[in-house]
């Protein structure tokens, strides 16, 4: 196959299916699927797209235009902690809305997991450069998983497209992306698993 082809392949993979990308299409089925009025539906929604998506794209837009990330790929994992960190308070803020609106456990928990992930990234970070990406696909899949079953399954052609992508355009080693793809999974599954079950004895 041509390799100028997927080269693009994989750098139009790897832009338009970021992390934030992923949250705005998991939390839309979610809203739809998990919460019962209309206009919580339309909260969900508009938090994901709000704290999940614009302000993490006008924060790395941010530091791309002061020269604090190298480059679309933040190929430099030192320069990562401060947007990771900045992250993680947008995050927070978009759990405290879900839960304040009374939001799905499912929702609360997954949206939990953001925050306990970067967190985590920013700790691995510090000594090896995980792939984000990988996470970010894996993540909602497990999301998913836990929610319907296999039928979420079908997206993991794309789950690994994703990582293929990052590999492709030597953002990240093979390792790298299997260990991405891996501890999203994972790490977001076993979450859901306590979050949920704490949130309805809580309730």
């Amino acid at each position: 196959m041509d390799k100028n082809f997927l080269n693009k392949l994989a750098r139009v993979t790897s832009t338009v299916f970021i992390p934030p990308s992923f949250t705005v299409f998991i939390f839309t089925y979610f809203a739809f699927s998990l919460e019962n009025s209309p206009s919580l539906k339309l909260f969900v929604i508009l938090t994901a797209l709000v704290f999940g998506f614009l302000l993490h794209i006008i924060l790395f837009l941010y530091f791309r235009r002061k020269g604090r990330l190298v480059d679309l790929d933040a190929s430099i994992k030192e320069e990562r902690t401060v947007p990771f960190l900045i992250s993680i308070i947008f995050y927070a803020a978009g759990l405290f809305i879900l839960y304040f609106l009374n939001a799905s456990p499912v929702s609360i928990a997954f949206w939990f997991c953001y925050i306990s992930n970067t967190l985590l990234v920013v700790i691995i970070n510090k000594l090896w450069k995980i792939s984000v990406h990988s996470m970010g696909a894996s993540g909602p899949l497990a999301a998913l998983f836990f929610a319907i079953g296999p039928p979420s399954l079908f997206i993991i052609p794309l789950v690994l497209l994703v990582g293929w992508s990052r590999v492709r355009l030597k953002c990240h080693t093979p390792a790298q992306v299997t260990a991405g793809l891996l501890f999203g999974f994972f790490s977001t599954y076993v979450q859901m698993i306590i979050i949920t079950a704490f949130l309805h004895y809580a309730r």
